[in-house]
């Protein structure tokens, strides 16, 4: 019922979006005539009510080509590896010296994979970059069977052994927990296509460590309050049509509300630099709010399974995690390097959180465990912006660099 209704209010909104397109068409060509100048500040206010809507489609990354050494080398945007839930997404290049293999994790969070853009266009002048792609729920049909913590984890595996032994991997936020459990396995199968490097940025490995607002909500409730009241079925209209997901609208509205008065600013900014001609500022917070609101529906049993094992309970912390009923370990990591990465005012992913992996990891030697805290973002800041490409993407190519 919850996603019908959402669906419903979704569908009525589409009718006022394309009657204040139309007037937006009617009176833009006035706006060049004498008189008729504050006319702008009425189209800025239809442009806010189009632009109420989300999507549920992937963006583009949009990357069509990349600077490596003094050259711009074309990006081509190809399907490596396809499950029924992700695509491993190869970032092609065409370049005469072969550049070491990177493996980027995404989070499965109601957004899609092109919100780390910014993380995959710099790791491209370096690196040979594949992305896990992950698919929205709504449209996997039910045949395609479950797809949770386990499932993710399998996945992991399953990508490095298709990149193949000598590669790296860096996971950004939610996945930190899965990552560094996938890779923990490998080291005790001995696998040859364990990462040589793993750098884990802004994830949630010990929670209980300087808890935030995220941390607080998912304790307040037992998981049967998280199952009844948030998770709904797919309607008929969609390939997914009865598989239990978590919708990404509820995701995005959960983020929404944490920030509420800074989202309200952003678009009140954008009313005026709209109103005013000021088109640079108008495009650059489109651009975010464009990808920020296009949302993908998490299988049910995945969030709810992470939800209970990351921020609930913290197995892996605690020693307690199993994959396929057996004990996960990162103690019995001893050649993979360890990077961590923490924001100094990420409100999602607390300092310390993901320093914790350290103390897991205690198989590794000092000389290949580092850590780095950003000083002055926010958790976005971490993996995207000026001070990722500035500051903390050189960090992790130099610890790539140190193994390679």
């Amino acid at each position: 019922m919850l996603y019908s209704a959402y669906q419903w209010q979704s569908d009525l909104h589409a009718s006022l979006r394309e009657a204040a397109a139309q007037m937006q068409s009617f009176m833009r060509p006035l706006q060049g005539i004498p008189g008729f100048q504050g006319l702008a500040f009425v189209d800025a206010a239809w442009e806010l009510v189009v632009r109420t809507k989300l999507t549920h489609h992937r963006p583009s990354f949009g990357i069509g080509e990349v600077s490596v050494g003094n050259r711009e080398i074309a990006v081509i945007e190809e399907p490596f590896q396809t499950t029924p839930f992700c695509t491993l997404l190869h970032f092609r290049k065409e370049i005469d010296t072969p550049q070491p293999k990177v493996l980027v994790v995404s989070p499965l969070s109601g957004h899609f994979s092109t919100l780390l853009r910014g993380t995959v266009r710099s790791l491209l002048q370096d690196y040979d970059v594949y992305l896990t792609d992950w698919h929205n729920a709504r449209d996997i049909p039910l045949s395609a069977g479950r797809f949770g913590f386990d499932e993710y984890i399998e996945h992991i595996i399953a990508f490095l052994r298709t990149i193949g032994p000598g590669n790296h991997m860096v996971s950004v936020c939610q996945p930190c927990v899965h990552a560094l459990a996938a890779v923990a396995v490998m080291a005790e199968q001995k696998d040859d296509a364990q990462p040589l490097t793993m750098t884990l940025m802004a994830g949630p490995v010990d929670t209980r460590i300087n808890p935030t607002k995220v941390n607080v909500l998912a304790n307040e409730k037992p998981i049967s309050w998280f199952e009844d009241t948030l998770i709904s079925s797919v309607p008929d209209r969609f390939l997914g049509a009865g598989r239990r997901v978590y919708p990404g609208f509820m995701q995005l509205g959960a983020f929404m509300s944490m920030n509420a008065p800074r989202h309200a600013k952003a678009h009140r900014e954008l009313y005026r630099a709209l109103a005013t001609g000021d088109a640079k500022r108008a495009e650059t917070i489109k651009t975010f709010y464009d990808e920020y609101f296009a949302v993908l529906d998490l299988p049910a049993e995945f969030y709810l399974e992470t939800v209970a094992r990351v921020f609930q309970d913290v197995l892996l912390a605690k020693g307690q995690l199993t994959f396929r009923g057996k004990p996960v370990n990162p103690a019995l990591i001893r050649n993979t390097a360890l990077l961590t990465i923490e924001g100094e005012r990420d409100d999602i992913c607390a300092v310390g959180q993901t320093a914790a992996a350290h103390n897991l990891c205690s198989g590794l030697k000092p000389a290949m465990k580092r850590h780095h805290l950003q000083a002055g973002v926010g958790h976005y800041g971490i993996f995207s912006g000026l001070k990722w490409e500035t500051q903390v993407y050189p960090v992790v190519r130099s610890m790539m660099r140190s193994v390679t």
